[in-house]
């Protein structure tokens, strides 16, 4: 990855020295939240967390939770890649050695961010053993644009470095390869909506979800899920009583409907049952934006599946004390 935008507006970087220890907790996360496709998201209270200390030589990867016994534990672990790609845009060598224990909570390959929480710890660990602090307004936007251009989308990502809803955009250089400098807007919901996820056991990888999707709609649809996007950013913070047609999506959910029936079927439920819910992310776990009047009403008609009343933090990426 070449040097970002974003980079140039930090002080100088240090190079990571043996010894020197980061460790960071990063939430999950729900994108889209109907026809915010690829730029709406929102932080969920489910987090994983991650170590990583510079030794002399040697890599260690010790992985813990969700994802053990799954992700690779060389050089190609994506918190691994992560790093590196963050090392990159800082302009700073990577060290000889590093130890690195990721405990996953978030659920791979449902919907819920598992991979934009992984970049994020990633980017966030090296750039604190670079020497930046986490608490800074500049550091974030650092580890926001790299984590966004690492996972193709800021959705996800922005969601988890900020936390509560994130609106997301990329101010493109001349160019199509060019570098894109990506930023967010940080939303605050109100404090009636409770996303509700219903979590199935079965697994669906965004690359599977994404190639369901056409590479360009009608001009009329467009136009209808932007209205759609514009007033969901309103009545997530303000009037909840709007998500019902703010939630309804024109671009992604039921071009994928064969991608997950089942989760569609819920959610055609939950609609007709005057709950608003969508997709969480690429699927196929299930999204309820309830009220706290409505979750009765999510509990009856999710039926199977593991359902989990969450919360949304106020904050994405976490450093924890030594």
């Amino acid at each position: 990855m070449a040097r970002s935008l974003s980079a140039s507006r930090l002080r100088p970087s240090r190079t990571p020295q043996v010894g020197s220890t980061a460790h960071v907790r990063v939430p999950a996360s729900t994108a889209n939240l109907g026809p915010g496709f690829d730029s709406i998201g929102m932080a969920l209270d489910v987090w994983d967390d991650a170590r990583a200390e510079v030794t002399d030589g040697g890599l260690v990867v010790d992985a813990r939770g969700n994802g053990a016994g799954e992700v690779p534990l060389d050089g190609s672990h994506l918190v691994v890649r992560s790093m590196g790609a963050a090392w990159e845009a800082l302009d700073v060598a990577p060290p000889a050695g590093l130890e690195l224990r990721y405990t996953g909570a978030v659920p791979h390959s449902r919907g819920m961010g598992s991979s934009a929480t992984a970049i994020v710890a990633g980017v966030a660990l090296a750039t604190a053993l670079a020497g930046h602090d986490l608490d800074d307004a500049a550091t974030l936007a650092f580890v926001n644009d790299v984590a966004s251009s690492i996972e193709g989308h800021p959705d996800n990502a922005s969601a988890s470095v900020y936390g509560s809803v994130t609106v997301s955009w990329a101010d493109v250089l001349e160019g199509p390869d060019a570098p894109r400098d990506w930023q967010t807007a940080v939303l605050r919901p109100h404090p009636d909506v409770v996303p509700v996820v219903i979590v199935p056991a079965q697994r669906l990888s965004t690359a599977t979800a994404r190639a369901a999707l056409p590479e360009s709609v009608p001009l009329a649809v467009a136009a209808r899920n932007s209205g759609r996007a514009a007033l969901l950013a309103h009545a997530i913070t303000t009037e909840p009583s709007l998500l019902m047609p703010a939630t309804l999506d024109a671009l992604h959910q039921e071009q994928r409907r064969s991608a997950y029936p089942d989760s569609m079927a819920l959610v055609d439920a939950l609609r007709d049952a005057g709950v608003p819910a969508v997709i969480s992310g690429a699927g196929p776990t299930v999204l309820a934006l309830a009220s706290r009047f409505a979750l009765s009403a999510v509990h009856d008609v999710a039926g199977g599946g593991e359902v989990l009343e969450l919360s949304v933090p106020t904050r994405g990426i976490t450093p924890m004390s030594r």
